[in-house]
């Protein structure tokens, strides 16, 4: 009798575990980040949009980048184990083998892209499984080879919000654009602060971010800087196309010149301090201008 309770506990532990597991490989933050800007962009394409619909063009982008999510932690399974910040993931501690995350990865990867192509539109999947592609199998590998990777990993990082245009609309039109340059250029002074800030973690692994030779220094800060000083005038072109009105361009462009003055203070101090304040306020920008975005078109 104690041998087989002992036994049933076991196996509950073991599916509780795996379980746990299969959400980790998710990174669900990262994923309802993602998803959150693909509803940002259908609302904008759609501002009549009913919560089910917002739901599922959510559902579908999670679905899709837990998928994409996946497949880098298969290809860096073993360069997981060299980093602190990753040992502990579910493949380089065994917990799942790659076999059992890849056909999780398959399934994920096929709901979602089926859900965006049958309930909105086949041009939304396509998006979609395209960015999962860029994402698994060019930024991934790319990211031990040259400082480009972070160029190609912020195309797919920048196409929710046009995809979810493209599911309200079915097309892909200038707003769309406008709506994934201003993720794209944000993108840079994001990474590469948090680069700056995990650079010796990811120095075990070989990964290239830093866009500059030497990585920490003036030339990197001044290349935050230069991106992030692009994003002041792109805020407002949703106002030039009347996407949105006055209030939020005005917000957007408050929030661009508190995000500048942080890439100031790191051109001066080139300190993991001042990277760890661009990487937190880039936190905050993204999703305080695109709300006041929506806020000002509903």
């Amino acid at each position: 009798m104690y041998t087989s309770n002992t036994k049933t506990l076991l196996q509950a532990s073991t599916m509780a575990n795996k379980a746990t597991a299969y959400f980790q490989l998710l990174k669900f933050r990262l994923s309802l980040t993602v998803t959150f800007s693909s509803a940002i962009g259908f609302i904008l394409g759609n501002p009549n949009a009913r919560w089910y619909d917002i739901a599922l063009v959510m559902l579908g982008g999670m679905l899709v980048t837990g998928a994409a999510n996946i497949i880098n932690q298969i290809l860096e399974k073993d360069l997981d184990k060299l980093m602190k910040r990753t040992a502990k993931r579910p493949l380089p501690t065994g917990v799942l083998t790659v076999k059992e995350a890849a056909v999780y990865c398959f399934l994920l990867a096929l709901a979602g892209t089926l859900l965006l192509g049958i309930y909105f539109n086949p041009l939304a999947a396509a998006l979609s499984l395209l960015s999962l592609v860029l994402y698994g199998f060019f930024y991934t590998p790319l990211k031990r080879i040259s400082p480009i990777c972070v160029f190609v990993g912020a195309i797919p990082g920048a196409m929710p919000p046009l995809i979810g245009w493209v599911a309200a609309t079915g097309a892909i039109e200038a707003e769309a654009i406008i709506l994934f340059g201003i993720q794209f250029f944000w993108q840079f002074p994001h990474f590469w602060a948090i680069a700056w800030v995990l650079d010796d973690d990811y120095k075990k692994a070989g990964f290239k971010m830093l866009p500059m030779e030497g990585g920490k220094n003036l030339k990197t800060a001044i290349q935050i800087m230069s991106y992030t000083l692009v994003l002041i005038p792109l805020s407002l072109l949703p106002l030039q196309f009347g996407m949105t009105g006055v209030t939020s361009a005005m917000i957007a462009v408050v929030c661009g010149v508190l995000f500048l003055a942080q890439t100031f203070y790191l051109m001066r101090t080139c300190s993991k301090k001042a990277a760890m304040s661009i990487m937190f306020g880039s936190f905050l920008y993204l999703p305080i201008v695109q709300i006041a975005f929506v806020l000002d078109k509903i």
